[in-house]
């Protein structure tokens, strides 16, 4: 399964509907298709989205709503999903999602989602309706209708009297199972500031030498279920560790993040499923961001079309780009937007990175006043 596009009306953070593409908008050249994933024909997916920001501009947001959308169609409880936090306590949301399916049928998803408050003051989601529509890709004319059911039935209406069918669990699982047909969603929203490290299979020196080189052996054993950190640095005593909290006293943030961003990168680019990344530059220096966003853009070293999604405050890591349609600008004026650079910069050969701090596009850097009524605060305090 491949995620096209993900629509969201009705969300109480947002200023207007968030609309999302994942496929390449603008014309596709020789010299792109090394750097996006063919699906079929000719459309092309992006192996890398990036959503940039300014601090509070709802970047996070952002991700949630994708977090979500993703969780849906993998038919995980709305109630037991992280990103719910996203929906508020809304009356009406409606989040539709455009996929490719294993039977090469286009697909749309649009999922009504409600907010009811229990006694303890959380709120509950239910969903109030459900539609599928289908049609196959041999049916589209051309790119610009990739995504448009205008005139095209339902397949599937969600019917409210299902009583095998949880009211948080969308419909599209009986459409999963009949093509069996799943996505792969790996979220790193959790640990944007991480603390400690997941048990997972043995790493590769080669990823902990990337971070730290002193690192001789890093494993993980099971006895009588329980587990042991194995951790060596060259010229050392082995340490053995029954915690990975305790961990941090002997790696830094940026080594235990590494070893868990790049084990599951090489988890997503063997499902071609997606990887969720909020901040992504931190505790990282440029070049190994540069070196993970490289790897999802190779079409040649990135076969089944693992898609990285990522969220960033660096407009430098733009100028990896050679496109402006794999790259959405997030702003929050009395409620977020999200833009696709495509829409403001017509040509793709203008440095993104100067565009965006020279202050051409509004909202993407500090405003003057602000600097100024800084500076001032900072002046007195500073005399005082």
């Amino acid at each position: 399964m491949k995620i096209l596009r993900i629509t969201a009306q009705g969300l109480p953070l947002f200023k207007e509907e968030l609309d999302i593409c994942f496929y390449a908008q603008q014309r596709v050249s020789e010299d792109d298709k090394n750097n996006l994933y063919n699906m079929i024909g000719n459309y092309y997916l992006h192996s890398a989205c990036a959503f940039i920001g300014i601090n509070a501009s709802g970047k996070t947001s952002v991700l949630r709503v994708i977090n979500l959308a993703l969780s849906i169609i993998k038919n995980e409880p709305i109630n037991h999903i992280e990103a719910k936090s996203i929906l508020g306590g809304t009356k009406r949301t409606i989040i539709s999602i455009y996929f490719y399916d294993k039977c090469k049928y286009v697909c749309c998803l649009e999922t009504e989602i409600t907010a009811e408050k229990a006694r303890t003051g959380e709120y509950i989601y239910s969903i109030l309706s459900e539609k599928l529509w289908e049609k196959p890709i041999a049916s589209v004319r051309s790119k610009k209708y990739l995504t448009d059911f205008t005139g095209v039935k339902p397949t599937a209406i969600r019917n409210q009297n299902e009583i095998y069918l949880s009211d948080d669990i969308s419909f599209i699982i009986a459409h999963n199972k009949k093509v069996n047909d799943t996505v792969e969603v790996f979220s790193l929203l959790s640990y944007t500031n991480i603390s400690a490290l997941p048990f997972i299979e043995d790493i590769p020196l080669e990823v902990i030498s990337v971070f730290d080189s002193t690192i001789e052996k890093l494993c993980f054993e099971q006895i009588e279920g329980k587990t042991f950190i194995h951790l060596k640095f060259k010229e050392k005593e082995e340490i053995i560790l029954n915690n990975t909290v305790d961990l941090e006293r002997y790696l830094s943030l940026g080594t235990i993040k590494g070893i868990i961003v790049f084990s599951m990168v090489k988890e997503v680019l063997q499902s071609g499923g997606y990887l969720l990344m909020d901040e992504i530059e931190n505790h990282f220096n440029k070049e190994i961001v540069t070196t993970l966003i490289r790897f999802f853009m190779d079409s040649h070293f990135n076969k089944n079309g693992g898609t990285l999604i990522f969220t960033t405050h660096y407009p430098e890591l733009l100028d990896e780009y050679d496109r402006n349609d794999g790259i959405y600008l997030v702003r929050n004026c009395n409620g977020i937007t999200v833009e696709n650079l495509s829409g403001i910069l017509i040509r793709n050969d203008i440095k993104k990175s100067e565009i965006y701090q020279s202050g051409v596009i509004e909202g993407t850097t500090l405003a003057y006043e602000t600097y100024i009524h800084l500076k001032k605060s900072l002046d007195i305090s500073i005399d005082q």
